[in-house]
């Protein structure tokens, strides 16, 4: 029986000491993500553009961007008239005549003629619209891809840095076990679990 409980007592020791170095792998690797003054001294450039790149991203630059490319496409939107009144509908409709037959057949025809004349326009303008509608189609999941390859660099421990965290992390566990070791009177056993 004092067998087995030495070895299932050795075991959880063993399994206290992986638990302990993968915290300590993890913690290293936490802080070594986060240490973003220790990335930029190392790499100023790529720092500097990571940042603008998330910037650019998080501001809505691509929206602004495919906006623009549509505005330079189309031409600028005409602005809205401030306000229709209907008394200036009304003057028009009353130079017409007076006969509603003969002013609705009028509107019917003018309005017709109007719809052949912009035909051939209505069918540019819907194949520059279908086309910026491909072209942001086919551009958004590369600028998703990018911003998400932006933040997986801002947040990728680098291996110098993340050895520097590693070692810090080991200095002050052995720091911490001598002085626990000076406490007791002596090394820590695996009792008292």
């Amino acid at each position: 029986m004092g067998t087995r409980t030495d070895a299932a007592l050795a075991q959880v020791v063993a399994a206290r000491a992986d638990l302990d170095a993968e915290l300590d792998r993890m913690e290293a690797a936490a802080r070594a993500a986060v240490d973003i003054p220790a990335k930029v001294r190392r790499e100023p450039v790529k720092a500097a553009g990571v940042a603008a790149g998330t910037a650019f991203l998080v501001l809505g630059g691509p929206k602004r961007l495919f906006r623009r490319a549509k505005r330079a496409i189309r031409g600028e939107d005409e602005p809205l008239p401030s306000e229709l009144l209907p008394d200036e509908i009304n003057k028009v409709l009353r130079k017409l005549g007076s006969d509603g037959k003969k002013v609705q057949l009028t509107l019917d025809k003018e309005f017709a003629r109007y719809l052949d004349d912009r035909a051939k326009e209505r069918k540019k303008e819907g194949v520059l619209a279908a086309a910026v509608a491909l072209g942001t189609t086919a551009l958004r999941p590369v600028a998703l891809r990018t911003g998400r390859q932006l933040v997986e660099r801002m947040l990728n421990p680098d291996g110098p840095s993340f050895e520097e965290q590693m070692e810090r992390i080991r200095n002050r566990r052995r720091d911490q076990h001598d002085q626990g070791s000076a406490a007791d009177g002596g090394p820590r056993s695996g009792a008292g679990l």
